[in-house]
C-alpha cells in the first residue's frame, strides 16, 4: 500500500504567525496531537506537536541550565531555548523542516521514516504543496482493516476510495479526519462523529459506490461537550472478544 491509499487528505494547518495559544486550542479542540505549519504562501516550514508544549515558562517546565552544561551546551543553545520555552507564535516553537512522504511512498517506508525520527505524523507532500498526512492512527487502522495476505489494492479499489472520499467530504455532516481503505472492494471507514446520522450517511455513501463488497465501521463518536469517545458497535465488539 502507498501513503495516499490510507493519508488524511483534509489536513488542519496553523500559520507560523498564530499564536501558541491558537494552536494550542486547535490541538485540544480537534483532538489532534500535532499541526503542520505553512507560511504566507501556503508552503509546509514546520510542524508543531504536543511536545512543543511541554518545556514551557508558563507552567515552569523550563528546562534548568547548571553552570557545567551552560559551559558545555554555549550561548547558541541556552538563546534556542529560552525561544523555545517562551515564544508567542507558531514559528518560535514549531520544529523547522520537518520530514516528508510523497504520496507514493509504501507503508514500510513511512514507518522506516518515523521510527528513524522518532516522529508520529507525516506530511504527504506533491511538489511544495501539502497534499495530506499519515499518522500512526492511520497505520493503526490499516493493520485493523487488513491482514498481511491481502494484496495491494488495485486500481479499481482506488476509484472506489476516491469516489467515497470525494462523495462524503463535499457535505456538511462528512467525519473529521474521515480515512477510506479498500482492498478487493472491502471498504474501512475511519474518522471522527459528532452524531449517529453522519455514521449511518457515511456508511450509506460507501455502500452506494459500485465495486463496493461490505463496509466496516471504525468511526468514532465524539460527545462534543465532555469529549468522551465511543468506538462503533464493529470495534466494541472486537475489543471484547479480545
Amino acid at each position: 500500500m502507498r501513503a495516499h491509499q490510507i493519508m488524511t487528505r483534509q489536513v488542519i494547518t496553523v500559520a507560523t504567525g498564530a499564536s501558541i495559544v491558537d494552536a494550542a486550542n486547535i490541538m485540544l479542540d480537534k483532538h489532534i496531537s500535532g499541526l503542520p505549519v505553512v507560511d504566507k504562501a501556503g508552503k509546509l516550514v514546520g510542524i508543531v506537536s504536543q511536545g512543543d508544549f511541554i518545556r514551557r515558562a508558563e507552567i515552569g517546565t523550563e528546562r534548568k541550565h547548571g553552570r557545567w552544561l551552560k559551559y558545555l551546551v554555549g550561548a547558541g543553545r541556552e538563546a534556542s531555548d529560552f525561544v523555545r520555552e517562551r515564544g508567542r507564535k507558531v514559528g518560535e516553537i514549531m520544529t523547522p523542516d520537518p520530514c516528508t512522504v510523497t504520496e507514493d511512498a509504501t507503508l514500510e517506508d513511512i514507518v522506516e521514516l518515523m521510527e528513524r525520527n522518532n516522529v508520529k505524523r507525516l506530511p504527504v507532500v506533491r511538489g511544495d504543496q501539502l497534499v495530506g498526512i499519515v499518522t500512526r492512527s492511520n497505520l493503526l487502522q490499516a493493520v485493523a482493516g487488513l491482514t498481511r495476505g491481502v494484496p495491494d489494492p488495485t486500481a479499481n479499489d482506488d476509484h472506489i476510495r476516491n469516489h467515497i472520499i470525494a462523495t462524503v467530504e463535499k457535505t456538511d455532516w462528512a467525519p473529521f479526519g474521515l480515512g477510506v481503505i479498500v482492498a478487493n472492494g472491502v471498504v474501512h471507514l475511519s474518522g471522527v462523529i459528532t452524531n449517529e446520522q453522519s455514521r449511518e450517511a457515511t456508511i450509506v455513501a460507501a455502500e452506494n459506490v459500485s465495486g463496493v463488497t461490505s463496509v466496516h465501521d471504525h468511526l468514532c463518536w465524539l460527545e462534543p461537550i465532555s469529549g468522551a469517545y465511543v468506538n462503533s458497535e464493529e470495534d466494541e465488539k472486537v475489543l471484547r472478544a479480545n
